[in-house]
């Protein structure tokens, strides 16, 4: 499976301590930045994974910024995508479970790394449950 990660300058420690995480785990990653704790816009570095994921260069996206919020709102602006903002591993369990969120959004400054990794096992281990949370899903974009 192969994944694209990005973040701001707030997330720049988790998402380099997370790669090596996820290729440790036999995964494939792709970095879309930005790789310095210099201020940067978010936008930046989401709409490219944002399109990454829609044109199926990796199956799935994780994000991190400061609150997390400005990459969820920047992300959810592509038609392909339902990011998920998850501050805790349950949390993470369903973004996945009821939102099938094919890119999972963290805040970096209101967790630990210790959350982060059992976020992402939580989420990368969890199933879409369709059923009833599919037609909710097909009811999102905006007609």
């Amino acid at each position: 499976m192969k994944i694209g990660i990005c973040c701001d300058h707030a997330g720049v420690e988790y998402k380099t301590k997370l790669i090596s995480y996820l290729l440790g785990k036999g995964y494939e990653v792709i970095n879309f930045g930005t790789d310095s704790s210099d201020s940067m816009d978010y936008p930046d570095v989401a709409h490219p994974l944002a399109e990454a994921v829609e044109n199926g260069e990796v199956d799935l996206g994780i994000a991190f910024c400061g609150t997390g919020n400005g990459m969820a709102m920047c992300l959810n602006h592509h038609p392909g995508i339902r990011a998920g903002l998850a501050w805790n591993t349950e949390v993470g369990k369903l973004v996945k479970e009821h939102n099938n969120a094919n890119v999972l959004v963290m805040p970096a400054r209101f967790i630990s790394y210790n959350m982060v990794t059992s976020i992402v096992r939580a989420w990368l281990n969890t199933e879409f449950a369709g059923g009833r949370h599919q037609r909710r899903i097909d009811k999102i974009p905006v007609k």
